[in-house]
């Protein structure tokens, strides 16, 4: 009886546990390499992506995982079917060395945030 049961549970689990539904395909990488940047001056990049599902998408919330790092997006923009959007990312150096930062966007109807990561070396 607990053999069959967990025949039931275990599927059902998984399929809500990993959101495998892709909803986005980013048109850039997902990380970007500023290269060498100058301390106090900030820089930002540009992340595209392209709703490939069938239904319309919208940019929920952008996560960093620091201060340092601002997301900007269009809060009220409705993503179409085969359409793009934007997310923009803007760092602010304050201290100097090689930095690696990440932030999570969060799409309408996935559970999962998307990961894009920034990185580069901050000089005096």
């Amino acid at each position: 009886m607990l053999k069959s049961t967990l025949y039931l549970i275990i599927p059902f689990l998984a399929l809500n546990f990993f959101d495998t539904d892709q909803k986005i395909e980013w048109q850039v990488p997902t990380t970007h390499d500023f290269g060498s940047i100058k301390k106090d001056i900030p820089v930002e990049h540009i992340f595209t992506f392209k709703n490939i599902s069938g239904t319309p998408l919208t940019v929920d919330n952008v996560r960093t995982s620091c201060g340092c790092t601002a997301p900007e997006w269009d809060e009220t923009e409705v993503i179409l079917p085969d359409s793009t959007g934007t997310v923009k990312l803007i760092f602010n150096a304050r201290a100097s060395g090689y930095f690696y930062k990440m932030a999570k966007v969060f799409f309408n109807g996935q559970k999962k945030g998307e990961k894009l990561y920034i990185e580069g070396d901050v000089i005096p």
